[in-house]
């Protein structure tokens, strides 16, 4: 596996999450990107018995981009409490299939999970386990029917941004759960988190991370 370090430090890991590649383990066995680098911190610094890494967030599978890891329980206990307080500036950009009527909006739906299905959709808000979801957006280009929209996250609900925008029948390019109608097996989904900003644990300074989509279809459609 090969995964770019993009920021490390004694308390904080940012890596470029590669995609395909579960976070971590799940019922498929497949290697997960917790335990790999685990190991990589445990080779490199050649420390003994276990390595504390702990995940602060997700991103789906097929997902790929910027995570933050914590190192030390300090910074573990700090960055769940920014993330909870929604004071981590998390970026994405998205290409979607179709042009959205507003070139800036803000997207609000209520979400309920079926954990059975692995599937999320958008209902009213009275419903039971309904959670609010917000996101922000604008649109920074359109080419072949699809426009790559950057993303601001404001609510980090499980597969929100992919439902958010295919509610709206506006689906990202290779979504094979929430765009298969017009999405052909095997394409790659096109969404990518692009940024997180997050005040470090202990230097209490801003700390902003990037990264950039791979340079292939769709992404190299919207190349300046």
């Amino acid at each position: 596996m090969n995964v770019p370090i993009l920021y490390e430090d004694n308390h904080l890991l940012f890596v470029e999450k590669p995609v395909n590649i579960p976070v971590q383990e799940d019922r498929s066995q497949d290697q997960d990107l917790l335990s790999y680098l685990k190991e990589d911190l445990k080779v490199r610094y050649q420390k003994p018995g276990n390595v504390y890494l702990a995940l602060i967030h997700r991103l789906d599978r097929p997902v790929g981009g910027v995570m933050v890891f914590s190192k030390t329980s300090k910074a573990a206990s700090r960055l769940s409490d920014a993330m909870r307080r929604k004071s981590v500036d998390k970026r994405y950009l998205a290409v979607i299939r179709g042009n959205p009527s507003k070139k800036h909006g803000v997207l609000e739906d209520y979400l309920v999970k079926d954990r059975k299905k692995n599937k999320v959709y958008t209902t009213e808000p009275h419903q039971k386990n309904a959670k609010k979801a917000v996101l922000e957006y604008d649109v920074i280009g359109q080419k072949e029917n699809m426009s790559l929209v950057s993303i601001k996250l404001i609510t980090g609900r499980p597969h929100q941004i992919r439902v958010q925008f295919a509610s709206r029948n506006l689906p990202l390019y290779g979504d094979q759960k929430y765009g298969k109608k017009v999405n052909e097996p095997g394409q790659q989904i096109a969404l990518w988190s692009q940024s997180l900003e997050v005040e470090h644990p202990t230097k209490k300074e801003e700390i902003k991370v990037q990264s950039t989509p791979p340079n292939k279809y769709p992404w190299n459609l919207f190349k300046r």
